[in-house]
């Protein structure tokens, strides 16, 4: 999407076309070749948009529902987008129905540019530090549920390895429910991967059936927990990459968990010194 001219910036411009050039560039950011051409996404709702803001994100867009911004909440997310110099549109509910989420719709959304963290070098880890490393991850509403979980727990980072899901799709954005913006996230190649690993200070710790070693056990910190996709689980090399490997115990018949739930568990087992109410 390209960006407005500067003469429209930070005015509220009225539209009613389902046919208008903005409203179609919109539309396209539900296709990932589109927001990486663009280098744009789309957050919806008053509460996540609070969050970006208050990350001091800047949108590039605003979008919302003709007459709902007048006051309150919606009035200062209106302040801040005029502030910020962003391209304000106030567009009829057959307009919005074009650009908003099928279900369970929002009355405002806002295009933001992605942002892609770089991989801290070794001697730049803190000495707490967690991050989580995904193998491959394909379902992007996991991959939004994990983010919020790291955001929960005060994880550093977020470490996207291969052919991964998405994190600025919507379906991501919306299950992390705003933690987008508070977690940096970056991406590697499974090559550069194994090479940031191996210079890891701490702990690298994989998920993985055939370990022995229960996740319960105490974590020596900085960590770097390392979960493999959906299906298949971490791959020979990542498994190998890692010092330690370990399980999640189970008294059912089931096998394994879905990936963000075994996340949360084993996140908050190595961030549980750090966590206090």
């Amino acid at each position: 999407m390209t960006r407005p001219p500067e003469s429209t910036r930070g005015i509220v411009r009225s539209i009613t076309s389902l046919q208008n050039d903005r409203i179609k560039a919109i539309r396209a950011l539900e296709m990932r070749k589109a927001r990486r051409e663009s280098g744009q996404f789309i957050a919806e709702g008053t509460s996540v948009l609070v969050t970006a803001r208050d990350a001091g994100w800047m949108p590039a867009m605003l979008v919302f529902l003709a007459g709902s911004l007048r006051e309150g909440i919606g009035r200062d997310l209106l302040n801040w987008a005029e502030r910020a110099g962003a391209e304000c549109l106030e567009v009829s509910g057959a307009v919005l129905a074009k650009v908003a989420a099928k279900d369970n719709p929002q009355s405002v959304l806002s295009v933001f540019d992605q942002r892609w963290a770089a991989a801290p070098e070794a001697q730049a880890i803190a000495s707490e530090a967690v991050w989580i490393a995904l193998e491959e991850i394909r379902d992007p509403g996991n991959l939004g549920t994990i983010i919020r979980t790291a955001d929960a727990v005060g994880v550093d980072g977020v470490m996207l390895v291969g052919n991964s899901a998405d994190p600025y799709s919507r379906e991501a954005v919306r299950a992390s429910m705003g933690s987008i913006f508070n977690v940096p996230v970056a991406r590697a190649q499974a090559t550069e991967f194994l090479s940031w690993a191996a210079d890891w200070p701490g702990e690298v710790v994989g998920t993985h059936l055939k370990a022995t070693d229960d996740f319960r056990k105490p974590y020596r910190p900085p960590g770097l927990l390392v979960m493999g996709s959906e299906g298949p689980g971490l791959s020979p090399q990542a498994a190998e990459a890692c010092t330690r490997l370990v399980k999640i115990p189970m008294a059912g018949r089931i096998d394994s968990l879905n990936i963000a739930v075994a996340a949360a568990l084993v996140l908050y087992e190595m961030r549980k010194p750090r966590l206090v109410l």
